[in-house]
Order: C-alpha cells, then structure tokens, then sequence
C-alpha cells in the first residue's frame, strides 16, 4: 500500500467525470446569463483570495455578485443576488448531470481500493447534491464534504483539514485526487496531505517530483495498491 495511506479522497468536477459532459449541456442555459455567471465565477475567485471572515460564505458570494453587477452592496441586493445564484445556478446545474458518465474504470478503481480496506470521501467546492447518485458513484463514501459549507474554498487548507476530521485521520495518510494543480494539489499540499493529479488523456501525464499524475484510473490504482 502506498506509504501507509488509509483513505482516498476526490474532487468531483473535472476529476470523477469530464467537464466537457457538463458544459455542453449547461451551454444552452450559460447563453442567457453570461453576466451572472462572470460576476459568479468573479466573486468566487475573490472568496479564494480574501476569504470570508467570520461571515456567511453564501452571503459574501451574493455580495461580491452583487457589486461586479452594478447593485450595489445593499442587504436588498444581496439577497435578491443570492436568490438568483440558488434558482438560475445551484438549482438548475444539479440536473444536468443526469446521464452524465464518469471517467472510464472509476468505479472499478473505487471498488478496488474499498476491497484492499481503503476509505473514500469527496471533497468539491461546488455542491455534490446528486452528482455522485447520477455518475453512478453513490453508495461508496465514507465521507462527503462541499467546501462552501464551511466557509472556505480550495486552496485554503480548512476544507481538507476538516475532511480529514471526518474520516478521523491524519491529513498524511489521505491522498487527495484532484485535477487543478492551483487548487487541488496547492490546497492538499497545505493540509499536509499527499495529492494524485488527474491529467487529461490527451496529453502525457506532467512529470513532477512533487505529486504522481495520471492519465487513466488504472494508474492510479496501481500506483496506490502497489
């Protein structure tokens, strides 16, 4: 077993299925609400450099929405901004993954390492909602953790940190998955847990000393199992 790990642990987007998948079906609705997605995807990348405080992480979103829009910073924007991100994003992205497949020999990669006594847990930053139930992937977790829920988002070593709490392990012995070097690696890293990089399959998998990168899900179940 790979340097005595106990757990392994996986974004989601990007990692267990294709983004293409996704943004092709989200394509339709993105069209109409170009503006609310920029100031979305905006705010979000301000939450990962500044934090939120002791605010609500949901809040501070709307708010940073709010502003990039032109509404201004009243309570009253924020909420009606808040309103719309739940109905037009959160709720209507859940379903498009209905049909969605995930990676090829994922699941036969997480049956492998549950039968060799390994634990799984996800650890996103959108909302699982039912995405796991959709991909096919339901049923195998010890562990499911969205990082809005607590306030931070991937780098920030909270996310990981309290994961780590669920599945009451040391961070060294849970070997974080992802595949965005800047969030996933960087954000594993420092919580003090080992990471595998998702490389995407037309390219070579990238060489580092500092992580093990992969193409296909075999490697990565023979580079755990080994």
């Amino acid at each position: 077993m790979l340097n005595d790990i106990a757990a392994v642990a996986f974004d989601v987007d990007g990692t267990l299925y294709p983004n293409y998948s996704f943004y092709l079906r989200v394509l339709p609705k993105a069209v109409s609400r170009m503006c609310l997605l920029a100031a979305f995807a905006g705010a979000r990348r301000k939450i990962r450099r500044t934090g939120v405080g002791d605010a609500s992480f949901y809040d501070v979103q709307a708010r940073f929405c709010a502003e990039s829009l032109g509404k201004g910073r009243t309570e009253g924007a924020t909420e009606a901004v808040k309103a719309l991100i739940s109905r037009c994003i959160y709720a209507s992205w859940d379903a498009l993954f209905s049909g969605i497949n995930p990676f090829p020999y994922v699941k036969d990669c997480l049956s492998a390492f549950k039968k060799n006594g390994l634990r799984l847990a996800v650890l996103s930053d959108f909302p699982i909602g039912r995405k796991l139930k959709f991909l096919g992937l339901s049923g195998l977790w010890d562990a499911e953790l969205c990082s809005e829920e607590i306030g931070e988002l991937k780098p920030h070593p909270l996310p990981f940190r309290r994961l780590a709490e669920m599945l009451d392990l040391p961070a060294k012995r849970i070997l974080y998955v992802g595949n965005s070097p800047a969030y996933d690696i960087a954000g594993a890293r420092n919580a003090g847990m080992p990471s595998a990089l998702r490389c995407p399959r037309f390219l070579p998998a990238r060489k580092r000393t500092d992580v093990f990168a992969f193409n296909h899900y075999r490697q990565l179940q023979k580079y755990v199992l080994r």
